[in-house]
Order: C-alpha cells, then structure tokens, then sequence
C-alpha cells in the first residue's frame, strides 16, 4: 500500500478505551503528512533533475562519440595526408635525380663531344701546317730553281750579302704569319 499526504492526513483509527489523545495523534499525523508532502515533492523534484541530467549525460557521450569519432578521422586524414605529401616528395626527388642524371650525362656527352671536336680540329690544323710548310718548300724549292737559272744566265751586276739574306726564305716564319 502506498502513502500519499492526503491518506496520512484522514487515516481513521479504531477507538479504544484507554487510546491515545485524539488531538495529538492527528496533530503529529498532519506533521507527518507535511513532512512526507515535502519529501516527496523533493523526490518528484530530484527524480526531474536526475531525468534532466541523464538527457543531458545521454547528449554529452553523444556529442564525445561525435568528438572522438571526428578525430579519429582528422587523425586518419592528417595521416593520410603526410603519407601522400611524403610520396609526393619522394616521387618529386626521385623524378629530380633523373633530371640530374640526364642533365650529367648529356653534359658529359658535349664535353666528350667537344673533346673530340678539339682533338679533331688538331689534326686538322697539324694536316693544314704540314700542308702549308709542303707548299712553301715547294715554292722555295721552285724560287732557288729560279735564282739558280738566273745565276747561271750573265751577271748585270753583283748582289750584296743584304739582298742574298732577303731572298732566302724562312719557312717557319711564313707560317707563323699565316698562322
């Protein structure tokens, strides 16, 4: 059986002969009716708050499964993120070394290239020396030839020692004019 206020307050009890005093049992039954009145307003009201907060307790873990959940992505994300930007790098040095490599290799291919060039135009430049010094020779050759028929045709008049070294011919110092 439950107790409400309003039962305290009219319970009716059996008369006896030697009972007690009518007056002060219903006065201390009116203070315990009060007394039961507030406690139980009091629990109504606290049951209220205790709904109250468990709602809010209920939209709280909701709102940290949503907090724990949203970092675990931005954790997933970021991390997917510097994988990505370190494949990225990897990629862009791995690509840059090739560049470098290529640029290397074509360069040592015009070095060589050069190299060659030079050496060739060495060769081409003695062939040139020897060729110029044959040509000389030979027109030297064919101007003593000269001198000489004149030599042997009838003197007008005597050459200096001066002129005899004007018409010898210095070779190397032709060329080195030519050159």
């Amino acid at each position: 059986m439950r107790f409400t206020p309003f039962g305290i307050k009219n319970q009716e009890f059996n008369k006896s002969v030697r009972g007690y005093d009518r007056d002060e049992v219903k006065a201390f039954l009116e203070r315990l009716a009060d007394e039961f009145e507030r406690l139980q307003s009091e629990n109504e009201r606290l049951n209220k708050e205790l709904e109250e907060k468990e709602e809010q307790l209920k939209e709280f873990k909701k709102i940290e499964k949503n907090l724990q959940q949203a970092l675990l992505n931005a954790t997933e994300s970021t991390t997917k993120a510097i994988e990505s930007a370190k494949k990225q790098t990897a990629l862009m040095l791995k690509e840059a070394e090739i560049k470098a490599a290529q640029i290397v290799e074509k360069a040592k291919e015009s070095a060589n290239a050069i190299r060659d060039s030079v050496l060739k135009l060495r060769e081409e430049k003695k062939l040139l020396i020897a060729k110029i010094k044959a040509m000389i020779e030979t027109q030297s050759n064919l101007l003593e030839l000269n001198t000489q028929s004149i030599d042997k045709q009838p003197k007008i008049k005597e050459k200096t020692q001066e002129e005899d070294e004007q018409t010898e011919i210095n070779v190397d110092d032709i060329l080195e004019k030519l050159l």
